[in-house]
């Protein structure tokens, strides 16, 4: 048995961009960083980014364009895909990328897909209303409601 399964949770660094192939088909790519902390053997703290090809085609590819935006969060799963070709000077290149199968928007409703982190709890205080000064609060948007 095999697999080939990619799963990241990370935020986009650029806008998607979109093609369609000869054939009509929608394909999208944009990338994904990810990043890894730790602390090393004299406790300093580390952090290492990786950087992640996403290549996404038809509906999926549709949505991703029409939604993400750079700095968004969101979980990805896929394959890993390694293409090559010859380059203008006949060197073979190489391209491993993530080809998407699901993709789920991380980001909270009315963030605006800024990667910014969401806003911060309200403390529990003994009055029920809101203070003056806030905005109404926008509707949250269900994923599982959007028909696609």
């Amino acid at each position: 048995m095999n697999l080939n399964k990619a799963m990241i949770i990370g935020n986009l660094t650029r806008d998607p961009e979109t093609r369609t192939t000869p054939q009509g088909t929608t394909v999208t790519t944009f990338s994904v960083a990810t990043n890894l902390v730790w602390n090393d053997a004299n406790g300093q703290k580390q952090e290492k980014v990786e950087f992640h090809n996403i290549v996404a085609w038809r509906k999926l590819g549709e949505i991703c364009a029409q939604y993400l935006t750079k700095g968004s969060k969101i979980y990805l799963e896929g394959r890993l895909q390694t293409r090559s070709w010859d380059d203008q000077s006949g060197v073979k290149k190489y391209r491993t990328e993530i080809v998407a199968e699901n993709m789920i928007m991380l980001d909270r409703a009315g963030s605006g897909n800024q990667g910014s982190s969401p806003a911060p709890a309200q403390s529990n205080n003994d009055s029920s209303q809101p203070e003056p000064s806030q905005e109404p609060k926008e509707e949250e948007i269900n994923v599982d409601e959007i028909p696609f």
